[in-house]
This record gives C-alpha cells, structure tokens and sequence, in this order.
C-alpha cells in the first residue's frame, strides 16, 4: 500500500504566520511619520533604502497530482535590498537584487532535499525624480539573471537579460501599479519568460497596509502560465530605533506549471528600512 507523507513544514508554516498577525494587532501606536513610510514602502522606485526578507512557503511541486502523491515542498528566502542612486537633479537609478535561498524535498519527483543558492535577478531602473503631470511614477532598465544557483534543481544555471518596467499612481491611502520584465537565456531557450505583477495597496493612517498582487509568469517554451495571487497584511514598527515592516499573508495558485507548486502558500516578510533623514 502506497502511503503519502506528511510533511511537518506546512503545518508549522501556518502556525507561524498565525503568530506573526496576532503580533501584528497587538503592536504599540505608530509614529507621525509611519504612513508615510508604510506608503512608500508600495513603491518600488522609492528614494529609500530598504532591505525585505521574503520567506515563502510553496507545496505541491514536482510530480502529477494524483491521488498517489502531492508532489515536494519548498520553503524559498528572497533577499531583495532595494537602493537607490541619485544620477542628477532630474533622475535616479533603482537597484533591486533578488537573492533566493532555497529549501526543498521532492520537488523533481523522488529527488530527495536540496538546499542552497537559486539564481540571482538583478533589475535596474532608471527613474525621474518627480512624477509625471498626472502623477504617475515609472522607470524602466535592464534586467539581468545570473547563474547564482548552487544545485541544478535550485536554478536554470544561465545567463540571461532583458527589459524591465514599473509604473505607479498614489492616491490618498491607495497605491495601484504593474512590475514586469521578460528574461532571455543567452545560451539556449531555457528561459524565455514574462513576469507580470499588477499590484493593489491600501495604507492606513496607522501604518497598516493591505496589498493584493499577481507575481504571474507565462514560459514561452512551454507554453504554460504560473499565476499565484497573494494576500497581504503589513504594519511598519519601530524595533530598537530600526524602522521595520512586518508582513504576513497567504498565496493560492490559480493556475500552475506542469510539476509547479499548486494549492495554498504563505509568506511572511521583514523589510528593514533606511529613510533619508
């Protein structure tokens, strides 16, 4: 008789993010200046350094879901620092590096646990300082993928590039955008993929933020669509004098890649923040 097993991490993942919002309601009155931190912290093209810690957990990946099996775990750390580099009175430049750190189990059929380095993407936008007349924040550069990854299960292993853009308006309490890029290998067709992030915001004058975004994905190669949609809550705090925003929040996989984590997710993130003073 075949037996599926049980995996520890989903249940402890869900314990913890039930943790962190119940630490979350019961965090201390927020300073004058939380709002509008919170608020900038919805932009990705902020002139504010910050450095968020983005721990996800996915299930279901690596096998057909059938009654046999629910395919391998994979508990994924994005280091994503964020800076800024001021060109010239009239523009910035935008550096975001994504960084994965990567747990898994039998996420490539019955191939056992890996840990270590994903690949790296490096974007670059180049950015005016002020919006648009009708309030519009963009920028647009490069994006880089480097073969980072330290396991051929944890990473495509190549490099690669293409074009990345953001666009944004804030209004009031409301932050409503789009992230993208498409990222071509330079060594053969194994990447050849767009990214696309429509991403919703509302900050609270008491430095809460309730987000909703896509982190979509279609491979060209193969012709198939990965769209997680992520729930969001998040509360800026200030920790020894460190400003912080804490976050927690779910994913469900509206539509999965052959052998791609499929079902409910979580993520929990901490994003250390540096404002100019």
């Amino acid at each position: 008789m075949h037996t599926t097993p049980i995996h520890k991490p989903r249940m402890g993942f869900v314990g913890i993010c039930a943790a962190i919002i119940i630490a979350l309601i019961g965090v201390s009155a927020a300073r004058a200046d939380d709002a509008d931190l919170a608020k900038a912290l919805s932009n990705p093209l902020a002139s504010m350094i910050s450095v968020p810690f983005q721990f996800n957990y996915n299930q279901g990946s690596g096998q057909p879901h059938t009654e046999h099996g629910n395919g391998g775990d994979q508990l994924l750390l994005n280091i994503q620092p964020v800076i800024p580099i001021s060109l010239n009175d009239e523009w910035n430049l935008i550096s975001r590096t994504i960084l994965p750190v990567i747990y898994q189990h039998d996420t490539a059929g019955s191939s056992g646990t890996q840990f270590g380095l994903g690949d790296t993407v490096q974007s670059l936008w180049f950015s005016p300082v002020k919006p648009t007349s009708f309030g519009l924040i963009w920028g647009v550069g490069p994006a880089i993928y480097l073969p980072t990854s330290t396991d051929s299960l944890l990473g495509v292993g190549e490099w690669g590039a293409g074009p990345t853009v953001v666009g944004l308006v804030q209004e009031g309490p409301w932050t409503i955008g789009f992230l993208g890029n498409h990222i071509w290998s330079f060594d053969s067709d194994d990447i050849n993929s767009t990214y696309m992030q429509p991403f919703l915001n509302y900050t609270t004058p008491t430095a809460w933020t309730f987000g909703l975004n896509t982190e979509s994905a279609y491979n060209w190669t193969t012709s198939e669509w990965t769209i997680p949609i992520n729930a969001t809550i998040s509360k800026l705090v200030t920790i020894g004098g460190q400003r912080v925003s804490l976050q927690a929040g779910g994913r469900y996989y509206a539509e999965s890649k052959t052998a791609g984590a499929e079902g409910w997710g979580g993520r929990l993130s901490v994003t250390l923040l540096f404002p100019k003073k």
